[in-house]
């Protein structure tokens, strides 16, 4: 179609883009817009429609170079609207680089056709893939095919939450607007190496209290939680091509996170005693050990002390370094939490981490991690170099909570209501299969697993469950090797109301049924 002017073009361009006539036709009345600020009926500024219309036809190359604009005086005209709604948009373009102005000439369309790249076409190949997977790397495209993140991160039934509704907001509030007050430039800037120290000193002093962990705060280095301390350890302790031993199952963000970094996992079995290790794995040593001795994820035994004996030594003279991931061991139902393996090494080769995602609440993005001290001014450095200090306000916040005593109070009043959480669901459980189902991991932290027939497919189960608003995670994908695979779900019970428990669980045993061969 043989457009009569530049008026007319940017009217229906206009029109096309954003669906409704903004601007009205010259035949029209003048709406009284007299400023580079007024606006049409859907909210959005003149001056950047006719801005917006004129930028997209110069990329699409429907306005060639060296094509002369009218005046702005003489636009307006056309257009029935205010001179400076029109020079607004005409200086934005020229800014920009879109127009250019030629002394005595008027204004033109600018060449803005990209230099020729030697050897290369600048023809946009064939979209083959919408999803953009293709353009991923090996590392990247296995990451996603086995990403476990969920949409769903509360309610029932999912997992590793904790019930974020009865966090002490009053006390926490309170610290919070102390620090505010102080306005201490130091804790909006960028955080010193290795973390806020009143954090790690209180760190150090609740890990050797609580969890016989042997450590100063100077080996205390804070991270935003689990994820970034396995990755910093394996960039300063490891080479890409490296292995290292993972428990199957195991945390899936564990083998996303060394699997990106060119990390090989080798899946080592668990029995009631924790990682079995076999002769064919010994002979072949790896550079990490990643384990959850106190409380195993997610299955929840305890690893037996024959065996925590057995890695330390084994660790110790193959040079080998242990990852030890302390999950959830503050909520430990009937007895005592466990002693950190860390607390019997007596080689420097164990670097333990912990999260206050579980204790705290999930979106405060605050780890730690303890290290051995020949290590701990590298680390520090290292945090600082590829992270730069972060939540340095929060981990102020976070170190007077604890110093306080108020990290310990709320523990304990978590750990009686997951008790009680956890009864309810087990009671749900028994009422429904009796003794035909297994439970695993009913004596610590946040979910239990609840074991299913060989020939339920947990996988679908837990697709219909999601479809009706329930989270039940499917036991088999935490498994790398088929043939140790069992089927069954992950239940958290810690961020469900006790009087949800068990509706949601009635709904998700009518699904389980449904299933059942």
């Amino acid at each position: 179609m043989r457009i009569a002017s530049l008026s007319e073009f940017l009217l229906i361009r206009i029109e096309r883009l954003l669906d409704s006539t903004l601007v009205k036709p010259r035949n029209t009345p003048k709406s009284g817009l007299s400023s580079g600020s007024s606006t049409s009926s859907a909210g959005a500024p003149l001056n950047r429609q006719i801005y917006q219309a004129i930028r997209e036809a110069i990329l699409a190359q429907l306005l060639p170079s060296g094509l002369q604009l009218p005046s702005s005086r003489d636009l307006a005209r056309e257009l029935a609207i205010s001179r400076n709604t029109v020079t607004y948009a005409y200086e934005q373009l020229i800014a920009e680089g879109y127009l250019e102005t030629r002394a005595g000439s008027g204004t033109f369309i600018a060449d803005t056709t990209p230099n020729q790249i030697p050897g290369g076409r600048l023809n946009k190949p064939p979209l083959t893939d919408p999803s953009g997977q293709s353009e991923l790397s090996a590392h990247g495209a296995q990451l996603i095919q086995q990403a476990g993140v969920s949409d769903l991160q509360w309610g029932a039934f999912m997992p590793g939450v904790p019930d974020v509704t009865l966090f002490p907001n009053k006390i926490w509030s309170r610290l919070q607007n102390k620090h505010w007050r102080r306005s201490r430039a130091d804790l909006l800037t960028y955080g010193e190496a290795g973390g806020y120290m009143p954090l790690r000193e209180a760190i150090a002093e609740y890990l050797r209290i609580a969890r016989s962990v042997n450590c100063h705060a100077n080996q205390v280095i804070i991270t935003t939680g689990i994820h970034q301390s396995l990755d910093i350890v394996v960039k300063l302790l490891g080479e890409h091509g490296d292995s290292a031993w993972v428990e199957d199952p195991c945390y899936w963000g564990t083998r996303s996170v060394l699997n990106s970094l060119g990390i090989k996992p080798v899946a080592i079995p668990v029995d009631t005693e924790g990682m079995r290790m076999r002769l064919a794995n010994l002979r072949q040593p790896p550079r990490f050990i990643c384990t959850t001795p106190s409380h195993q994820y997610p299955l929840g035994m305890v690893m037996s002390l024959s065996r925590r004996r057995a890695l330390l030594e084994y660790a110790a003279s193959r040079k080998v370094w242990i990852i030890e991931d302390d999950y959830d061991s503050e909520f430990r139902y009937g007895s005592r939490p466990l002693a950190a393996l860390q607390g019997m090494d007596t080689h420097d080769r164990v670097l333990y981490m912990g999260t206050f995602s579980k204790t705290m609440f999930p979106s405060m993005r605050i780890g730690f991690m303890v290290v051995p001290e020949s290590l701990a001014g590298a680390f520090a450095t290292g945090v600082s170099e590829l992270y730069r200090g972060s939540q340095v306000f929060m981990q102020a916040i976070m170190a007077d909570f604890m110093t306080e005593g108020h990290f310990t109070s709320h523990i304990r009043r978590m750990r009686m209501l997951y008790a009680e959480r956890l009864q309810l669901l087990q009671d749900a459980i028994a009422h429904h299969f009796g003794d035909r189902i297994t439970l695993t991991g009913g004596e610590a932290g946040l979910h239990l697993a609840m074991g299913l027939p060989p020939q339920c497919d947990d996988l679908a189960i837990s697709r219909v469950a999601r479809e009706a608003g329930i989270v039940a995670r499917p036991l088999s994908r935490y498994y790398m090797d088929p043939a140790f695979s069992q089927k069954g779900l992950l239940l958290g019970y810690a961020c469900v109301p006790s009087e949800q428990i068990r509706p949601a669980f009635d709904k998700l045993a009518t699904i389980i049924k449904a299933h059942w061969k």
